[in-house]
């Protein structure tokens, strides 16, 4: 190890302190759970990556950053019927299927 300019010695910059560890682990670990209970609540979400999926292996495109920034607002919107009742149901009174919150 190379002796600095200023001759002190420690640890290396950007080395976290053991205290610094702990709070980032504390703050991964809550950030995971607050994702977790947020995927429970809007089950939408999982089937809007599953239609981008099925999207992107059917079409198979090259770039797929572009073909996702062409596709994701019409994936978006044309959520198929079958994703929609999982999501809300039927109505009661109309028997058609309402649109996700």
């Amino acid at each position: 190890m190379e002796t600095p300019p200023d001759g002190i010695v420690g640890p290396e910059p950007g080395t976290l302190s053991p205290e610094q560890l702990q709070q980032l682990r504390d703050f991964k670990i809550q950030t995971r759970i607050a994702n977790e209970k947020y995927l429970r609540t809007h089950k939408e979400v999982s089937l809007l990556i599953s239609g981008f999926f099925r999207e992107v292996l059917l079409e198979r495109p090259d770039n797929i950053l572009e073909f996702a920034a062409r596709s994701s607002g019409a994936l978006r919107a044309t959520l198929p019927s079958a994703w929609i009742s999982k999501l809300c149901g039927p109505s009661p009174v109309t028997g058609v299927f309402k649109a996700p919150h």
